[in-house]
């Protein structure tokens, strides 16, 4: 029951519906609805039904409600048997918490049998275990609380009492990443945020070492809050926390991290279709990359996708090709994390994207019935680009898969191949409906108006289908 009600309150949450709006959108007494959400009473199987349909749950509110009913009411779903993620169980358990944080609790995804299913959370509880969470998918839910100053030094206190707050905050850190590679951004977003005013805090009770520790992984987390809205659409929060990124990488005194996020903003501004800023901040990343690192690769990389938006296929490869180069040559030290992910796959599959772009420009310059040669076949090599590097992407880049995807998609549409395209559209959608990710779905909406030449397709008209459906 209360497993169900986590649930209806993280959808709830993330249409922004209180309630009452949500009980006039299913035509059902909304306290009715808040003792379903409390786990106080078990919800009739049409309300579940209604809810699920109104919010988009793509039946996960409906599978709850069976497994309850199979489970029996008496008992909470997230204490049969032992959890993968092998945390406490006074977590599954706290549902309330006096605290001063509105109703007190957060809901964790986490892994059981198979299944991610949300478990509500005291967020008191959550502070005092955090240490023990490394195995779970650690999220609050719903849109960020403006706590007031004197809750933030609160939470600021508990958390220094409970161990180095510097270490927690890393830790969650991590967490909170392999949480956004399998949910998405919208999930993760409220706890990123959280935890930079927690950081906020507690900058004004150290001093030292310590409090330039703390500026720096402030920074990161901006950076990743930087990303989280780049990748849900929201390019104007996006820019926001990456400024505040880079600023507090300066504050720090972390030249490496500084580095970083001026790469990341010419990702950003290639995300954003602004070929002069990616080009700019690209090479002024490039050139203030420290040896040792995989910075300057990083940079080139991102700079690279700047000279295609420009049209400059030349520049643009040896971009690429300058890229792949410092890989090769660069021995990296081991204590620098930044670029560690970052190898020749990364790479080809940003070159894919860059090709597909050059392909686009090379269509629009020359439009025909059948495209330009030009076109098509730069198009088909995007394809064959993306197809290979979501061969070699690792089975935890969940949501990497589904942009890889949506991408590939609108590759085979330039190339003239409906059909294909179609299908794999199909893939993304399905990665793009579980992660709430706006790349693959604003990616997935252009492959669509696209094939509308081809509508009368069955791959393609059952895309549109499913599309439309789930945008309704």
């Amino acid at each position: 029951m209360h497993l169900w009600g986590a649930e209806l309150r993280a959808l709830r949450d993330r249409h922004g519906l209180s309630l009452s709006a949500l009980g006039a959108a299913v035509f059902y007494d909304a306290s009715h609805l808040g003792k379903f959400e409390r786990g106080e009473r078990i919800p009739p199987r049409h309300v579940a039904e209604l809810c699920d349909q109104q919010l988009g749950g793509t039946g996960v509110l409906i599978r709850l409600w069976e497994a309850m009913q199979g489970a029996g009411a008496d008992r909470d779903e997230a204490n049969r048997g032992g959890h993968e993620a092998n945390f406490r169980p006074e977590l599954a358990t706290v549902t309330e918490d006096p605290s001063p944080w509105g109703d007190g609790t957060v809901s964790l995804p986490v892994l059981h049998d198979g299944k991610v299913i949300l478990v509500s959370v005291s967020r008191r509880v959550l502070l005092k275990f955090a240490g023990t969470a490394a195995g779970i998918a650690v999220a609050g839910v719903g849109p960020a609380s403006a706590a007031a100053a004197s809750t933030d030094h609160e939470l600021a206190a508990l958390a220094a009492q409970d161990g180095n707050p510097i270490e927690y905050l890393q830790q969650i850190r991590r967490v909170l990443i392999d949480n956004d590679n399998l949910l998405g951004p919208r999930v993760v977003i409220p706890t990123v945020e959280q935890q930079i005013r927690l950081m906020q805090a507690l900058r004004s009770s150290v001093e030292g070492g310590d409090r330039r520790r703390l500026v720096q992984l402030q920074a990161t987390y901006a950076e990743f809050a930087g990303w989280l809205h780049q990748d849900a659409g929201s390019f104007t929060a996006a820019q926001y926390w990456t400024d505040r990124a880079l600023e507090w990488s300066h504050i720090g005194r972390d030249p490496d991290l500084t580095t970083f996020v001026l790469a990341r903003k010419a990702q950003l501004a290639g995300d954003m279709g602004d070929p002069a800023e990616a080009l700019d901040v690209g090479q002024a990343a490039e050139e203030a990359a420290r040896p040792g690192t995989r910075l300057g690769a990083i940079a080139a990389t991102y700079a690279a996708h700047g000279h295609a938006l420009s049209q400059d296929e030349t520049a643009c490869a040896a971009a690429y090709d300058r890229a792949r180069h410092l890989i090769d040559t660069t021995d990296v030290d081991p204590t620098v994390e930044w670029g560690t992910w970052l190898d020749h796959a990364y790479i080809d599959v940003h070159q894919a994207r860059s090709t597909a772009v050059l392909g686009r420009h090379h269509q629009d310059d020359q439009p025909s019935a059948g495209g330009s040669d030009a076109g098509i076949r730069l198009m088909r090599q995007a394809a064959e680009g993306f197809a290979t590097a979501i061969g070699r992407l690792p089975a935890g880049y969940h949501r990497d898969r589904g942009v890889y995807l949506a991408r590939q998609a609108a590759a085979h549409t330039g190339a003239r191949e409906p059909e294909q395209a179609a299908a794999v559209a199909m893939r993304a959608l399905t990665v793009g409906r579980q992660t709430s990710s706006a790349r693959i779905l604003n990616e997935l909406v252009e492959v669509d108006q696209h094939l509308t030449p081809w509508r009368s397709l069955p791959p393609v008209a059952a895309f549109h289908e499913a599309l439309t459906t789930n945008a309704r």
